[in-house]
């Protein structure tokens, strides 16, 4: 049952803040202020999606089409913290409020009917039970309630791996080699496809999702994630 006067209590004794500068939001903002929105390093890659330094990323190692990333990743900036957060204090609610912001952004800009489904990089089970959600899921969810894309988890992790933190680029393609397993095909062939994750470093987990979906018949596979930063 739905309580007014007691969601009112709650929000008195414990109330809302925002997750950058901690000060109380008001009744229509969600995990961050209106100030810090405004202040969030947005890349802008979306205005030029075929044609940019995350393209350049994965030329010859996939078959680029749109890629895309909402924030620009700087250590001890906004988007470290907003990805820490979401991915090691339990804030699911992030990825959500990012793609809902991400989502107006490229629906703004004609974006909304240029795929059939969101798929989001999988975590294993493994990982998964541990953290208690997929962040990149989280951040598709988001997505979702600005485009009206369906999330379909289309896509396995099997194996799994490493932190990929700490290791090169080409060991992070060997890294991720056989790690993903399609759960049915008849779920992206002939699809438009925008895969999505937390964070572009190298590009190489996002390289062998978009290989296997294409191998699996996707129609095309763009990407796009929270962060991306210049290595």
């Amino acid at each position: 049952m739905h309580l007014p006067l007691f969601d009112d209590f709650l929000a008195l004794v414990f109330p809302k803040t925002c997750c950058l500068c901690k000060r109380s939001l008001f009744e229509f903002e969600d995990q961050l202020c209106k100030p810090c929105i405004s202040k969030l390093p947005v890349a802008n890659y979306h205005l030029r999606p075929q044609n940019n330094d995350l393209v350049t990323k994965i030329l010859g190692l996939t078959k680029p089409n749109l890629v895309m990333s909402f924030l620009r990743f700087t250590k001890k900036g906004h988007s470290q913290k907003l990805l820490h957060q979401l991915k090691y204090r339990n804030k699911p609610e992030i990825g959500i409020e990012l793609g809902r912001i991400y989502g107006q952004l490229l629906k703004t800009a004609g974006f909304q009917d240029n795929w059939d489904q969101i798929t989001p990089v999988p975590l294993h089970s493994t990982k998964f039970k541990r953290r208690g959600y997929n962040q990149s899921e989280q951040f598709a969810l988001g997505l979702h309630t600005s485009l009206k894309v369906p999330v379909v988890l289309s896509i396995n992790r099997r194996v799994f791996t490493e932190t990929q933190t700490q290791k090169s680029r080409m060991e992070r393609l060997q890294n991720v080699e056989g790690v993903f397993e399609v759960v049915e095909s008849s779920l992206i062939s002939g699809k438009r496809i925008l895969i999505v994750d937390d964070v572009m470093t190298t590009g190489a987990t996002l390289i062998s999702c978009a290989n296997l979906l294409l191998e699996n018949g996707a129609q095309t596979v763009d990407m796009a994630v929270i962060a991306a930063g210049k290595n």
